[in-house]
């Protein structure tokens, strides 16, 4: 079988799905394909599901991270998304922009037109922001919807109250003008379901008959002539296909998929790509370098004199929050995993904050989120919000089915174990203030046993996991290709036809989740490859 379209998108995750909808707005014909299934999965859409969907093979890809001195020799566990949405359709629907110091350090770095003002507008051209907001800094006629958490948590308020007293402010708004404070998550949920890029940009242009959407569609190869990229290799139900790309070719695969897959056609360090016997189309050495990812720490404390939702979440209860779902969207399967937010500083002398902080009414067994405790508990997880600690994707083999070797290295960086230890100090003091007293029975993990710096860092090490924001692994950067992959208009260097589009073009770790930047990111690169000139820069 053989097709050709105008482009090719290569992915169907946060990045693809805005891709496929900006794209096909005009005559362009677009086929988008995606390794996994349909978003038909019920779990998807449900916000509670997400502790399904987490450890779910058939919309997961269930990477593992190697063994490092970081983690104590462990593995880490990686979800990413493997369906319509990607990973949208499975995380934790935080919407978090982070800092303007973040983009400013872009542009600083030679990506032009990647400061914050010029980054905004993009931002704001993809949200539907419902309830109060300052719309210098939100938009309201976007597609994707952006909500405030509507059931506050009794529990969840006492600890907001509890970080207001020790000189935290409260923020209600810190995607606007500053970060720094403590309040609740905004959130892509409304009406009790989740709005993953899937529903937000794709399914409602799915019938568009220039766009072609292929989904159990899992690409093997990116095909070149010469240095031009001409074509994709995909496997769909044992079949190979190849499709021609008559203007472009875009790879939205994410921060692991896309280094894999330029690896395996040729893109990369001549080196690896020798050692796994694939030919070299184009020695490009950053490809799969400069992985970078937030490293959580989770301290838990049992709670008294309330209810969490570890009890809420069995017998009776659960039956009663089914009951509540299904009639009015509303409960504990509405709810996001991560409720109260607190953006701070490890030193009060600095001017930004560098801790994030996600705090719930609930705890997990040995301080995972896949298990809930089976006592009243609560959580409060940090980590540094732009980590030093680099790491690296690399293929292990030429076939795209056989998974890379993901090392992120974490705490490997002196700055980074010293932030931790800070940030878990804060934990404490956020879980023992006179404000919480009233819930807080005992800490439970790690316990007052851990006290010392070196406890506490080799509790971070032994305990720590992936916040999920890995990124940086097609590291956008000018000319110099030793040091990126693509240029600030997202161009593979040395290679024609080819543009990199998802979380791994970010040149350093935002100080937030990485959704809400790779939607931007998507926004702003459909305006590039369709030509249009760049929205204006806001004037803030």
């Amino acid at each position: 079988m053989s097709d050709e379209f105008d482009y090719i998108i290569i992915g169907a995750g946060s990045a693809g799905s805005v891709l496929a909808n900006r794209l096909s707005a005009g005559d362009a014909t677009v086929c988008l394909l995606e390794a996994g299934p349909p978003d038909r999965n019920p779990w998807i859409h449900i916000p509670a599901g997400f502790m399904k969907t987490l450890t779910n093979p058939k919309v997961n890809w269930l990477y593992e991270s190697e063994p490092s001195e970081g983690t104590a020799g462990r593995r880490v566990y990686a979800p990413r998304g493997k369906t319509l949405g990607g990973s949208s359709s499975i995380n934790g629907h935080v919407y978090n922009r982070g800092q303007a110091m973040d983009f400013d350090s872009w542009a600083q770095q030679g990506n032009r037109g990647w400061g914050y003002a010029d980054i905004l507008p993009y931002f704001k051209r993809s949200e539907r922001r419902i309830g109060p907001a300052d719309e210098g800094y939100h938009g309201r006629d976007g597609e994707l919807t952006v909500t405030d958490i509507d059931g506050h948590d009794p529990i969840c308020d006492a600890f907001i109250d509890g970080a207001v007293a020790m000189g935290i402010p409260r923020n209600a708004d810190y995607n606007g003008a500053t970060q720094a404070g403590v309040g609740y998550f905004q959130r892509a949920i409304n009406k009790g379901r989740r709005i993953s890029t899937a529903r937000a940009f794709l399914h409602p242009v799915k019938h568009r008959p220039n766009l072609d959407i292929r989904t159990n569609a899992h690409t093997q190869a990116i095909l070149f002539d010469g240095k031009r990229a001409v074509g994709v290799r995909y496997r769909r139900g044992g079949q190979e296909i190849e499709i021609r790309a008559r203007r472009e070719i875009v790879l939205s695969s994410g921060a692991v998929g896309s280094p894999q897959l330029l690896q395996i056609s040729g893109v990369g360090p001549a080196a690896l790509l020798k050692e796994i016997g694939v030919p070299v189309v184009h020695d490009l050495p950053a490809v799969g370098e400069n992985l970078s990812d937030h490293y959580g720490v989770r301290m838990s404390a049992q709670v008294k004199n309330g209810r969490t939702l570890n009890e809420r979440s069995r017998g009776l209860s659960l039956v009663g929050e089914v009951a509540n779902y299904a009639l009015r969207r509303k409960g504990l399967l509405a709810m996001t995993p991560s409720q109260v937010f607190v953006f701070w500083k490890s030193n009060t002398a600095m001017d930004f904050p560098d801790l994030q902080l996600i705090f719930t009414p609930a705890s997990y067994k040995d301080g995972k989120i896949a298990e809930l405790d089976d006592y009243p508990g609560m959580t409060a997880a940090i980590f540094a919000m732009r980590p030093q600690s680099r790491g690296f994707i690399r293929a292990r083999t030429p076939d795209a089915n056989d998974k890379p070797m993901i090392q992120p290295n974490y705490l490997s960086h002196e700055y980074d174990q010293q932030l931790t230890v800070a940030g878990l100090r804060l934990q404490r003091q956020l879980l023992r203030t006179p404000e919480i007293s009233h819930y807080f029975d005992r800490e439970a993990v790690p316990g007052d046993a851990v006290q010392s710096d070196d406890e506490l860092l080799d509790f971070a090490r032994r305990y720590g996991t992936t916040v999920f924001h890995l990124m940086g692994t097609c590291r956008m950067g000018p000319g110099a290709e030793r040091n990126s992959v693509v240029s600030d208009e997202l161009k593979v260097h040395g290679i024609e036809g080819l543009r990199v589009v998802d979380a791994s073009v970010m040149p350093t770790m935002p100080s937030a989740n990485t959704n809400a930047s790779t939607i931007m990111i998507a926004e702003k690169a459909a305006d590039m490859i369709l030509g249009n000139a760049p929205l204006p820069a806001a004037t803030l």
